[in-house]
């Protein structure tokens, strides 16, 4: 039984380490795969404004093999916003099409889509 539930505490964590919560309280760090890691140490360098970082760390978890889709989705997002504040437009857009590639439904926050950079960006390119 104890397996057991260790089993899905790792799942997870595994799961759910791109999260806010979970980064919030620290327990991302216990994510046992490089991908999951580096996923969030990248969004968290994002939040740092150490976009140079952000993009290592990021195409370092997608290369790594991200399991989840929404893990990708996020990766891609970041990505995009870190181009996107660079004025680096063409590269935002392929990284806002890679996440609605993998997630047709995906949406920006309302904050997130109000953003004078990528907001109008992201516009164009949902159906």
């Amino acid at each position: 039984m104890k397996r057991i539930s260790a089993l899905l505490c790792v799942a997870l964590l595994m799961t759910a380490c791109a999260t806010p919560l979970m980064r919030d309280a620290g327990l991302d760090k216990f994510a046992p795969r490089k991908a999951e890691k580096d996923l969030s140490s990248g969004i968290r360098a994002y939040e740092e404004g150490e976009y140079k970082s952000t993009t290592r760390l990021l195409q370092s978890a997608l290369s790594a093999g991200l399991l989840l889709n929404s893990d990708k989705v996020a990766a891609h997002k970041y990505l995009a916003f870190v181009h996107c504040a660079q004025s680096r437009e063409k590269l935002c857009r392929e990284e806002f099409r890679k996440a609605l590639e993998l997630d047709p439904g995906f949406e920006l926050t309302p904050a997130e889509s109000g953003h004078p950079s990528w907001g109008p960006v992201f516009r164009s390119l949902k159906p």
